[in-house]
């Protein structure tokens, strides 16, 4: 951000609603992600799975079972994941 450059008080406020909740807006995301991939074909898919590999990256999923998901394109194991009770993105 340029030096000197402020935010007005409104969009301070946003900013600070988008971070307080980055960790439901990533779990939303993620659970699209499981939809949309289950129809996805071709490169439609591979862009997808990108975005999945970028978006489980800001987790606390364990990076094992991120890789393994990644590399084998399964998406029952991928919504395993996303769907999993100790889901918290790092803050």
């Amino acid at each position: 951000m340029a030096k000197g450059q402020e935010f007005s008080s409104y969009q301070r406020k946003v900013i600070n609603r988008y971070y307080d909740n980055i960790d439901t807006i990533t779990l939303t995301k993620l659970q699209e992600l499981v939809s949309d991939l289950f129809l996805a074909e071709g490169k439609k898919a591979e862009t997808l799975w990108k975005k999945a590999e970028g978006l489980l990256a800001k987790t606390d999923a364990r990076a094992r079972d991120v890789r393994a998901v990644i590399e084998k394109r399964d998406v029952k194991k991928f919504a395993e994941i996303v769907s999993g009770a100790n889901f918290k993105p790092k803050k």
